[in-house]
């Protein structure tokens, strides 16, 4: 792992020269927005902020509709025929994923789910929805899952303070704060106070933390959505 000075308090991209390599990656997962309901957006002013200031992908789709397929296709490769946002009872899934591989390898994952009851739940729970909780599908990790998915709530902040992000942190708001079931400026809000809490945290300043935030599905045949790049080796401004 190489060892990279701290980026400057006032400097959220471009501290580093590419090709840094990151040992923490935080993918924070928003929902049901197209691209044009974000970026340019007066409802977004934060989102809108940091990627002007980072980077922002202007040709990124989700692949299906509804939620479901888009989550786990981003973290299994594959819709697996899913074409509806039915629990894990309904679709066990024994293939590989993200969260196997990083295992196998020895790296350490959290999937950090705000308004979950408890660890690794397999049923919605409202504002908990477990169709944006890929892990819970994955019949393989079950035993991992019960440690490592988690109620977001005190685990995320701890983990942020402590410098003890896990290589893979999948993070996702509640049906409210995700913008599922309410307005892009919710979900601006949301983001305007733990992309700051990640960025400001010892993991970020040391240089080797990449932070993706994107959309599962935009709206019709499209399905545009936004994705935003943060990290010390983007070059601000790029598009």
């Amino acid at each position: 792992m190489s060892t990279c000075p701290a980026a400057p308090s006032n400097q959220l991209c471009g501290s580093e020269a590419s090709g840094t390599h990151y040992s923490h990656v935080v993918w924070i997962w928003m929902e049901n927005k197209p691209y044009a309901s974000v970026v340019g957006s007066s409802s977004a002013p934060y989102e809108n902020g940091v990627a002007r200031q980072c980077g922002l992908a202007s040709n990124y789709f989700g692949i299906a509709h509804p939620s479901l397929p888009n989550y786990l296709a981003a973290t299994g490769g594959s819709t697996f025929a899913v074409t509806d946002d039915n629990g894990p009872s309904a679709h066990p899934i024994a293939a590989p994923s993200l969260f196997s591989q990083l295992t196998a390898a020895g790296l350490s994952w959290r999937s950090y789910e705000e308004s979950m009851p408890g660890n690794c739940v397999l049923n919605a729970a409202a504002p908990y929805a477990v169709k944006h909780n890929p892990a819970a599908y994955y019949t393989n990790i079950r035993t991992t899952c019960a440690s490592s998915d988690v109620p977001l709530e005190a685990n995320l902040s701890h983990d942020i303070a402590a410098g003890a992000l896990p290589s893979f942190a999948f993070v996702t708001p509640n049906l409210c704060n995700d913008t599922h079931d309410c307005s892009v400026a919710t979900g601006d809000a949301w983001l305007s106070t733990w992309i700051p809490a990640i960025t400001a945290g010892p993991n970020y300043r040391a240089g080797n933390t990449l932070v993706v935030l994107t959309w599962d599905e935009g709206t019709g045949s499209t399905n545009q959505v936004p994705t935003i790049v943060i990290a010390p080796s983007v070059r601000p401004g790029t598009v």
